[in-house]
């Protein structure tokens, strides 16, 4: 057998069982509305990056918690269709997997109700650290801070890149975790989690501070800012223009072709672009793209 060439990611956090409903308006309660659509799989912010790695071309490694009921092991079984290895992922006793309900409008915008799960466990002992050591890449995002803290830690140790996602959390945990990460990639209601009462460019300035290697915030239809410890003059990277079908996950599937970039070993320019042309793919179409679907956009 022919040895397996692809870059290896790590991708630590949160694991959802997505329930999605394409509907025709978002109404207020109370009310009784009919869906056009429904879908059933796995999302969650680290998960659906997991996903984009495995189909933009890399060997993906997720650690994740589930609980040991209806929806667990089906959840971490999607994940393995898509080529993700869940193999390490850990099965709380008695604990409730996380679940969203994702109501989608005919533009593309959605709302989501969230369950985060009961009973999954903190205590990040079971993790395997030392395959990390394999990997050229460490993604994180921030609904597992105990894990995240030992994984982004021991990554540093051992000089493996790392890329957080810094969607919006507490404020305390942003500020723990962002000065253990190389690359901090936030969303607009993040990084004012992060920073509260500064302007986009004072906040990235934060995070090179607090000694990240890159800062940026992705700002959908205007792009993403972003800059360099090196230089931190603001930059920024348009967006592709696409017609937007479902803007779920689009964000995870920037930073999972993100950190798959940064494994391979491309300029920061060339980073930015594809993952932003991998997150309005998937925007536009609702899925995950391939790496053939990518480059086609990047050439366009």
């Amino acid at each position: 057998m022919a040895p397996d060439l692809r870059p290896v990611i790590v991708c630590l956090g949160s694991v959802v069982m997505d329930h999605t409903f394409h509907v025709d308006d978002i109404v207020q309660p109370p009310s009784k509305n009919r869906a056009r659509s429904y879908a059933l799989g796995a999302g969650g912010l680290a998960a659906n990056a997991s996903i984009a790695v495995s189909r933009l071309g890399g060997n993906c490694i997720f650690w994740g918690r589930v609980g040991d009921d209806l929806n667990g092991r089906p959840l971490l079984a999607a994940l393995a269709e898509q080529g993700v290895d869940v193999s390490h992922c850990h099965m709380a006793p008695g604990g409730r997997t996380p679940v969203s309900a994702v109501l989608v409008d005919p533009q593309g915008e959605r709302s989501i109700y969230s369950y985060r799960g009961e009973n999954l466990g903190t205590d990040p002992a079971w993790l395997p650290l030392h395959l990390i050591e394999s990997a050229q890449c460490v993604l994180c995002d921030p609904r597992w801070p105990e894990g995240a803290a030992s994984v982004l830690d021991r990554a540093r140790a051992k000089g493996v890149p790392t890329v957080i996602d810094g969607e919006k959390t507490e404020t305390r945990i942003l500020l723990d975790l962002i000065p253990r990460v190389d690359h901090a990639v936030f969303s607009v209601p993040g990084l004012g989690n992060y920073a509260p009462g500064l302007k986009p460019a004072e906040a990235l300035r934060k995070a090179l501070a607090a000694g990240c290697r890159v800062a940026a915030v992705t700002q959908g239809e205007k792009g993403t800012l972003w800059m360099t410890a090196d230089d931190p003059t603001p930059r920024r990277t348009p967006a592709f223009r696409v017609q937007a079908t479902n803007t779920t996950g689009a964000g995870d599937v920037f930073h999972g072709a993100y950190a798959l970039a940064i494994a391979e070993g491309q300029p920061i320019e060339a980073v930015m672009r594809f993952a932003s042309a991998a997150g309005a793919l998937r925007a536009r179409d609702g899925a995950t793209p391939t790496r053939a679907m990518v480059e086609e956009l990047l050439r366009a």
